[in-house]
């Protein structure tokens, strides 16, 4: 049952007694405790590969942005320990630190997975945390796979619940239900009891981080891998014992009635086992925002359609949902970070490159003479008809002619998902100039057959740059 969470103190302990699951922490921790890797659909296990594949290829890809090299630079001095690597990088850290560097790192392209639903990156605060640990400890692949896809599915279970109210007030929501995926996964990796699971969770719900003003800067990237971290130390102390409300999730005082009038208690517990959110994960092939790659696909496909160059333009009209401009209406981006968050630079860069990668959100990108001039020709209407995985896009050409494409699903959506051959395309171009391409195609290999594999750790000794 949906709760508004409006109503008085005393109205909420009535209802949580009465009305609504007095138990939703508990039975979430027995599921995970108790989830086998037997259990699960192979199609799960699959999308649990292709999560690993995409999240591998987005930490390598961005381990050498400016943002990085200041977050190692930062750390390494502080660093207890050399336990775990940065994917891409030579350095070392501790896991901790380096569960956040890889979560950061994984993120700060903007080409991380996305869950559709709720728009959460889920793989970005949950591998950075269970890759790092398996440096520490072995973990056999299958036990790897098995945590990312619990972690992937406790994350998005509770992010359902509170999606959009918890988004629309000003959460990352990444970064919020984040920390409750790296808790599971790494919890399922030191075996932590039921008990020890719900205080697990309690630790990851009192650790809350990000918020939508981040958008556009460092911080952005920041907000999943201190979701890795705060993840990782709640499962550990859990399992010493260090304890937490058993209904911290729930509770008229815990974590959904604070930070949301939302609370579906069904998105948490319903279906365990039976029904996979983890299923639902989605792939980038644009290096920002899925709210803008239903514009990006219309202009490319009209670019190449019809040989269009910037000179030939006179406007491009672009009827959208109102999230768009919500999120991305810079109409003049300083920096690379920030044009991810403009769809004005976003259809002016596909139209001049015919692509939509890092190469087009880079801090040169941005300040490109020709990409500020076709910019300003971009016109957005926000348009409460058009679904999030819509556009309506007419380009005027100078010569009077107007081309026309709309989007029902966009590439990369769930209605049209990136195939395996196009996952890998993606996995190489990231890696290409950090790793050879001998040593990236191994290291693709190593994501694919990780179930096979008796330790994980393999993946992280073959991110390293030889």
């Amino acid at each position: 049952m949906a709760v508004t969470g409006m109503a008085s103190d005393g109205q909420r302990s009535a209802d949580s007694a009465t009305t609504l699951p007095s138990e939703v922490t508990r039975e979430l921790a027995k599921y995970i405790v108790r989830a086998r890797y037997e259990d699960m659909p192979a199609a799960v296990r699959r999308e649990g590969l292709r999560t690993l594949v995409n999240w591998v290829g987005a930490a390598v890809g961005g381990s050498h942005h400016d943002g990085i090299d200041r977050a190692v630079a930062a750390l390494a001095p502080f660093s207890a320990a050399s336990h775990a690597a940065i994917l891409g990088r030579s350095e070392r850290l501790d896991i901790m630190n380096a569960a956040f560097v890889n979560g950061v790192s994984s993120h700060i392209l903007d080409f991380d997975d996305t869950h559709l639903k709720t728009i959460i990156h889920p793989a970005a605060s949950v591998a950075p945390a269970i890759l790092a640990f398996s440096e520490y400890r072995n973990v056999a692949g299958r036990e790897f796979l098995n945590a990312l896809i619990l972690g992937v599915e406790t994350e998005c279970r509770i992010g359902n619940a509170v999606y959009p109210d918890h988004y629309d007030r000003g959460w990352h929501i990444t970064g919020t239900c984040g920390a409750f995926g790296a808790a599971a996964a790494m919890g399922k990796l030191l075996d932590l009891s039921e008990q020890q699971m719900r205080w697990a969770l309690g630790l990851a719900a009192s650790q809350p981080v990000g918020f939508r003003e981040s958008f556009g800067s460092m911080n952005k990237s920041f907000n999943p891998g201190r979701a890795a971290h705060n993840g990782m130390t709640a499962a550990v102390l859990a399992h010493a014992g260090f304890t937490s409300s058993d209904r911290m999730i729930e509770a008229s005082r815990g974590w959904a009635h604070t930070i949301s009038d939302k609370q579906d208690w069904r998105k948490i517990t319903g279906g365990l086992g039976a029904h996979y959110e983890a299923l639902l994960n989605t792939y980038k092939p644009f290096a920002c925002g899925v709210v803008l790659h239903p514009a990006i696909d219309a202009a490319i496909q009209l670019r190449n359609r019809h040989g269009l160059r910037a000179e030939d333009i006179e406007r491009i009209e672009l009827r959208v949902h109102p999230l768009v401009l919500e999120l991305t209406g810079k109409t003049a981006p300083a920096t690379g970070l920030d044009g991810k968050f403009s769809v004005y630079h976003a259809v002016a860069a596909a139209i001049i490159d015919g692509a939509a990668g890092p190469k087009q959100f880079s801090d040169s990108a941005v300040r490109e003479p020709s990409v500020i001039a076709l910019r300003a020709k971009v016109a957005p209407t926000a348009d409460p008809s058009i679904e999030p995985e819509q556009v309506d896009c007419r380009i005027v050409l100078r010569d009077g002619r107007t081309v026309h494409q709309r989007i029902e699903d966009a590439t990369g959506s769930a209605a049209s998902p990136l195939t395996d051959e196009a996952l890998e395309v993606k996995f190489l171009g990231l890696a290409e100039g950090i790793l050879t391409s001998q040593q990236a195609r191994r290291l693709l290999d190593a994501c694919w057959n990780i179930e096979r594999s008796p330790s994980a750790a393999t993946i992280a000794e073959a991110a390293v740059p030889r």
